[in-house]
């Protein structure tokens, strides 16, 4: 058994978007992300998929993508983008599927540890934060603290984060999330959303104050599900 992560699918099998308008490395990055998927993950893995899964704007459209994630091998876990526009009732999206789950406000299972997290949003003193956005972003703290509570709760004492925002501004300074993360004494955390240029810039990835970020967007790992534990 092995956890895997892999974020910003940005699947559109029931919609016209293809994702070569952002550049040649997207160019059939679906059947890129299945043959490496199937290169290495079996139906005894775990891969975490941090938002960002389908171009779909209804919930019957996003059936096609989900199916899609849901037929690889493995246990999947999603937590929400912020162009997941489909996504619904999480009760109903949970009895979907056998080996594919959806986190939200609640915590998943992997060995010992607890798979906890939320969306995010874009964090104070980010060049594009505006007031217009402080609702989301104490909303999303809520949700990231009942998710890790509960957690908590339960006994674990090892957890991983997904988040689909990065948990902190352009300038790497403490945000909520990271204050959350950090009072929770969270393992590791996981994030997409970062795509193109900013990529080759300085970026949150690696460890900082004892805790391990994980950038995960599927154009920085070359659509290639990365190995965690």
């Amino acid at each position: 058994m092995a956890l895997y992560t892999i974020s910003d699918l940005h699947l559109g099998f029931n919609v016209e978007k293809p994702m070569d308008i952002f550049g040649d490395k997207w160019k059939n990055h679906s059947r890129k992300i299945k043959e490496n998927w199937l290169s290495k993950i079996t139906e005894e893995d775990t891969v975490l998929i941090a938002g960002d899964i389908s171009w779909s704007l209804k919930e019957q459209d996003s059936k096609y993508d989900l199916d899609w994630i849901n037929e690889l091998p493995g246990k999947k876990i999603i937590s929400k983008g912020n162009h997941d526009y489909w996504w619904g009732s999480i009760s109903k999206l949970n009895s979907m599927y056998e080996n594919t789950k959806f986190l939200q406000n609640n915590f998943y299972v992997y060995e010992d540890y607890a798979i906890c997290g939320t969306r995010g949003w874009i964090c104070p003193g980010g060049d594009k934060y505006s007031t217009k956005d402080q609702k989301i972003y104490s909303r999303e703290q809520l949700r990231l603290r009942l998710s890790l509570d509960a957690a908590k709760k339960n006994g674990f004492e090892k957890i991983i984060v997904m988040l689909h925002y990065p948990p902190t501004n352009e300038n790497f300074e403490e945000s909520e999330f990271t204050k959350i993360i950090k009072e929770h004494k969270v393992d590791k955390v996981i994030y997409g959303h970062l795509h193109g240029p900013v990529l080759l810039g300085k970026l949150l990835n690696g460890y900082f104050d004892e805790i391990e970020y994980i950038l995960t967007s599927a154009d920085y790992l070359d659509f290639n599900p990365k190995r965690i534990i």
